[in-house]
């Protein structure tokens, strides 16, 4: 959620982003309510510093003034009802304009439509080169017995899949690292709930305007989560946090779920778009400081390029523009990492910088040295996410007998393995 007082002396700026993040928000009517808001408000006060003085002069009066005072008051009363009638009319509608409304994007992230705009930061690494027909990771995880995906959609459809032996040992294994590598850098490991109460979605910016692309429990009010960012992020919920609880940094391992509701059709083939995976998230919660937020932005992303490093996979990363960046973001950049089937990029990691967006929404805040209260800034990226880290793994590993060669970073979780041979 935005800070109202900030649209109101900066409405351009909102019209502005509005249009660069191709989102529709209505900047006119939502000033319009909250004009009409505001005036209800100075009225009621009015109202009821009249009430008080009359008040406490019936009491004194007699006779026909003091008739007449009861009716001026009762009069007052009715207006006070029709006033909070009103006010009870407009504020739902004011309220749901106030969560379409966006953040204002930095003004450094680039300006574009869509993912067309995005720029290119930097590549790590060179994509191998094979000296033999290769195959994508669906062939390889059928030829290996690692991947069983038709009986994957047997059980729930499809975009669903099956890890078999070293498959699911090489899945867990990526997010063993991730996970192990986060807490060595001093992240506090959680273990969160994957069902949250909608009001946290609607907190984190996941509803409205998303609400489409979530599994929902409507009986019991709940939403299953996309990401552990839901969750860690709404840990503090209401909360005012000292300044010295901040940086507040907290990493997941959580099973994510996503309908993919807007992407039928798309990346049909494999592991890359599914329904349901496993994701290690890192979240940090900061002083509302513009140059700690990016200078925690900047460490996030480097905490996940050590992770791809130990992996030995080729990647890029790319600043998102603000028409493919979302609604909530200030700044925010992808890594995409080299996937030999696409012949291309494939995007593997998203890494955000929020401001206060999420925290006015959940009211989140801490108190500074000055005895101040203020709403945190919230940062959060992608250590690792699989399956999909799979396919880059298993086709960059490939050998010409068929077989894969484990990293050697992963091979201590997968009990010394170093090769996945084919099935015999």
């Amino acid at each position: 959620m935005i800070d109202i007082k900030h649209l109101r002396e900066n409405p351009d700026a909102y019209r502005q982003a509005a249009n660069d993040k191709n989102m529709k928000a209505d900047v006119d009517e939502l000033m319009k309510l909250d004009g009409e808001l505001l005036n209800i408000t100075r009225e009621l006060q009015d109202i009821r510093t009249q009430q008080n003085a009359a008040g406490k002069k019936i009491a004194q009066l007699k006779g026909d003034d003091k008739q007449a005072a009861i009716e001026t008051m009762g009069a007052l009363k009715q207006k006070v009802k029709d006033l909070e009638d009103r006010q009870a009319e407009l504020q739902p509608t004011f309220d749901a304009l106030m969560l379409q409304m966006p953040l204002i994007p930095s003004p450094e992230a680039p300006v574009g439509p869509d993912e067309s705009g995005n720029v290119e930061v930097r590549r790590v690494g060179e994509p191998r080169q094979f000296n033999f027909e290769i195959k994508d990771h669906v062939e390889l995880g059928e030829s290996l017995g690692i991947i069983d995906i038709p009986r994957g959609v047997k059980l729930a459809g499809s975009r669903n899949f099956i890890l078999c032996g070293a498959g699911a040992m090489l899945h867990q294994a990526v997010l063993r690292l991730a996970f192990d590598h986060m807490v060595a850098r001093g992240f506090t490991p959680m273990t969160v709930p994957v069902l949250v109460e909608e009001r946290v979605m609607e907190g984190m910016g996941q509803f409205p305007l998303h609400r489409d692309e979530s599994y929902l429990c409507e009986r019991d009010g709940l939403a299953l989560a996309g990401t552990s960012e839901v969750a860690l992020v709404g840990y503090h919920a209401e909360e005012i946090l000292d300044e010295a609880e901040l940086p507040c940094c907290m990493t997941a391992l959580s099973t994510c779920f996503r309908r993919e509701a807007g992407a039928a059709g798309k990346d049909t083939r494999g592991l890359y778009r599914i329904h349901g995976f496993d994701k290690v998230e890192q979240v940090v919660l900061c002083k509302a400081d513009d140059a700690d937020s990016a200078t925690w932005h900047e460490r996030i992303i480097a905490n996940t390029e050590e992770v791809m490093a130990a992996l030995e996979l080729p990647y890029r990363v790319i600043e998102v523009c603000t028409g493919d960046m979302g609604q909530g973001k200030y700044r925010m950049y992808d890594i995409e990492t080299w996937m030999p089937s696409r012949g291309s990029y494939g995007e593997t990691h998203s890494a955000s910088s929020l401001h206060d967006f999420q925290a006015r929404r959940l009211n989140i805040r801490y108190r500074d040295e000055d005895g101040n209260v203020q709403f945190v800034h919230t940062l959060n990226n992608t250590v690792v996410a699989s399956p999909r880290i799979l396919i880059p793994l298993l086709e960059l590993n490939q050998n010409a007998d068929g077989s894969v060669t484990i990293p050697e970073a992963l091979r201590s979780y997968m009990q010394g393995m170093e090769r996945i041979e084919p099935k015999a």
